[in-house]
């Protein structure tokens, strides 16, 4: 099944008319998952058409105000619309306090279960299909990135195979394909690697969060399909962009060539930057596969195989 990338803000810190504040979303199988919440971020969702989908779970890199104010409103709309499914938001320590403060603040009552995940590196999410490791990486402030990364899937199914153990074509067929043994109505126990190929790989998308260059980064994003990495400026500002803790187009591919990525999108861009071809043209002279994201852009992965 493929996964849907949506880049629902892609400004620094500063919004401009034409990006927003960061946030970026991920659609798998019904599923949202939602990595930082800039102001704004509820609206970019209904604009996306992605909506305010009741499976869905949270993900905060850091809390500086440009990836955090977002949060207030879209809880407060999720709860005037009556939602009742608990949700999980997942981020770095002080983001419960946070939440605490504006709630009481303003006496925001909601109509769910909120349930603040705070977590450092490793292991944060696991389920049977997908797993959402996060390392810490170089910022101002305490900062994860975040990777995705599905589970390997069952290799392909050989009908042919199944058939000359004795399989029926039907249910158990099924069985196999999901990687369960089977017997069959002569009482014989098949196994899924007598019928299925080697397991195929599944996707595994990382988002840097605000960052300089980070070794840990590197290791986190080993191979993924995707790496969505900060901007902030462009390679003529290195001096700056090393003193604030943040990356240029430089430091982007260097991490996606030693992560040995397939892709590489930047995003987080100054608000100086109107025309982002200088990024691009910096970022493309040492990996290839780059794009520059734009506020409501959309990718597509599909698994291989």
């Amino acid at each position: 099944m493929p996964i849907e990338v949506v880049f629902l803000g892609t400004s620094g810190c500063v919004p401009t008319p034409e990006r927003s504040s960061p946030a970026l979303a991920l659609r798998r199988e019904g599923e949202l998952f939602l990595f930082d919440c800039g102001e704004g971020t509820q609206r970019q969702l209904l604009r996306s058409g992605l909506g305010l989908p009741s499976r869905m779970r949270i993900f905060i890199t850091h809390l500086h105000g440009d990836h955090i104010f977002g949060l207030p409103g879209l809880l407060h709309t999720l709860s005037l619309l009556s939602r009742q499914e608990p949700l999980e938001i997942y981020g770095p320590p002080g983001l419960a306090a946070f939440l605490t403060c504006v709630r009481e603040s303003v006496g925001l009552e909601l109509s769910f279960e909120l349930l603040v995940r705070e977590v450092g590196a490793g292991l944060v999410l696991e389920t049977p299909d997908y797993v959402v490791r996060a390392t810490w990486v170089r910022h101002s402030v305490p900062t994860l990135a975040y990777a995705l990364e599905e589970k390997p899937r069952p290799g392909r199914f050989h009908p042919e195979k199944a058939r000359a153990l004795g399989v029926p074509e039907g249910p158990l067929w099924k069985q196999l394909q999901l990687g369960r043994p089977v017997r069959t109505p002569s009482g014989r126990l098949v196994r899924p690697e007598e019928v299925l190929g080697p397991p195929r790989r599944g996707l595994k998308i990382v988002y840097s969060g605000d960052t300089a260059y980070s070794d840990a980064l590197v290791e986190l994003a080993r191979e993924a399909d995707l790496l969505i990495h900060e901007c902030t400026f462009d390679d003529g500002a290195a001096e700056k962009a090393a003193e604030r803790l943040h990356s240029t187009p430089s430091v982007a591919a260097e991490v996606a060539l030693k992560a040995g990525v397939r892709k590489l999108v930047l995003t987080h861009i100054s608000a100086r930057y109107k025309d982002p071809s200088l990024l691009l043209a910096q970022a493309r002279a040492r990996f290839p596969d780059v794009l520059v994201a734009e506020d409501l852009m959309r990718l597509e992965l599909r698994p291989e195989g």
